[in-house]
């Protein structure tokens, strides 16, 4: 979808200063955008008794990022230590990070109980005998196998790797009871980038009826349910956004039946990633060369180490020409970087303004899953990062790779193992 008229508006008039300064390629988010969405996010939830939203941290794993989130008074869905980390030094407290990891060693746990610990997410029956000292707040992630459908981008739950069984879940609470929890939530993650918000709202009555089940067999009580992600934004003109309005009513709605059947509600939590920042971000780039021979390619100075998704989901992300006009000629082409992958393009057939060596290349949606998914084949460096703020500043957020940042795990004391 194209971005939103404010961020065009304060952000194309100004690029050729930006570019000027800091050269393409970049990332470049926008922090109004982003607080606006959390504000709306949080009005849409404000009749529950509780709400919290966990930012997704790898949709967008930026110390600046994750400061405005913090800021806005959310928390962080973590699912490494290194994710862990970075949301601790944004601020995060031990209630305000959700460490939701799976195949878990033992050696992440006892990291993850360091600094006051951790809301605990479990992805497997197996990691209750794993974790070594065991928190009073305990989660289990829940896959309900054949009984839902996913999507294309997480495939559908039967053959997805997270979660317990339901015929697991009222054991495995069982065995967290006798391991000393007295809190307790209840999570599921079933579909990505999903735009039909009653999708969303099956999976909350989902939950809160798998609760109903394990009070009875266990005598538990739940603090939370988490509906988990996957809030989908609309990557294409003609795709509507998500009705976040109606979510919001429903599932509210469905809490306070549950309150009326059960005298109590628990809180509600979420870890939106993607909706939270994907269309508030967007990949500069300019073009730098023009190649006709079966097609008509339009290479730029980025590719697809700094925007994997097209290449990987064949992922459509719209794609403006700084300065041209409805009135430009068009022309069918591929957008393509310089790797060396036949899927590394941007676009492909796609009718788009003639571009010309030097143009400043848009390609939008990129503020989740973009940079946090780059990578270094070919030798390839991962851009810069920018942020505008809410006051029209431009700021780095975190430089462009080098040369040198690629060698450094090359410089190392040489060790060996004789046989």
């Amino acid at each position: 979808m194209p971005i939103t008229d404010d961020f065009r508006a304060r952000l194309f008039p100004v690029l050729p200063r930006i570019t000027q300064h800091f050269a393409t390629p970049f990332h470049i988010y926008d922090e109004a955008g982003i607080r606006a969405t959390g504000a709306r996010l949080r009005e849409a939830f404000s009749g529950t008794r509780a709400f919290q939203e966990f930012f997704a941290v790898k949709a967008l794993p930026n110390p600046a990022i994750l400061r405005i989130m913090k800021d806005m008074g959310f928390g962080f869905d973590c699912s490494s230590i290194t994710e862990l980390i970075l949301a601790r030094q944004a601020g995060g407290r031990p209630e305000d990070l959700m460490f939701t990891s799976n195949n878990t060693s033992r050696h992440e746990f006892e990291v993850a109980e360091a600094d006051g610990g951790c809301i605990l997410n479990l992805d497997d029956i197996t990691l209750i005998d794993k974790v070594p000292t065991f928190p009073d707040t305990i989660s289990f992630r829940f896959n309900p196998g054949a009984e839902r459908d996913g999507n294309a981008i997480i495939g559908v739950p039967a053959e997805a790797k997270y979660g317990l069984t339901r015929a697991q879940i009222p054991t495995a609470y069982h065995r967290a009871k006798a391991r000393g929890a007295t809190r307790f939530g209840l999570h599921a993650m079933l579909a990505s980038n999903e735009l039909d918000y009653t999708y969303m709202v099956t999976t909350a009555n989902m939950l809160l009826e798998l609760a109903a089940d394990i009070q009875r067999a266990e005598g538990i009580t739940f603090s939370f349910i988490n509906i988990g992600g996957g809030f989908g934004i609309p990557y294409r003109p003609e795709e509507s956004p998500l009705n976040i309005d109606a979510l919001g009513r429903e599932v509210t709605a469905a809490l306070a039946d549950f309150e009326r059947s059960h005298g109590y509600q628990p809180a509600l939590f979420m870890e939106s990633g993607r909706y939270m920042t994907g269309p508030h971000g967007v990949l500069v780039t300019s073009a730098i060369n023009r190649k006709d021979i079966y097609r008509t390619y339009v290479g730029v100075d980025a590719c697809m180490t700094a925007l994997m998704r097209p290449g990987m989901y064949g992922a459509y992300h719209h794609i403006e020409v700084v300065g041209k006009t409805a009135d430009t000629p068009t022309e069918v082409v591929d957008v393509v970087g310089s790797l060396c992958e036949n899927n590394d393009k941007f676009a492909i057939q796609r009718e788009l303004p003639v571009i010309d060596d030097g143009d400043l290349v848009v390609i939008q949606d990129t503020g989740a899953h973009g940079h946090s998914m780059g990578f270094n084949y070919n030798g390839k460096l991962r851009p810069q990062e920018l942020l505008l703020r809410d006051n029209g500043e431009v700021e780095l957020i975190r430089r462009a790779e080098t040369v040198a940042d690629y060698f450094t795990t090359l410089d190392y004391e040489p060790v060996s193992l004789r046989l």
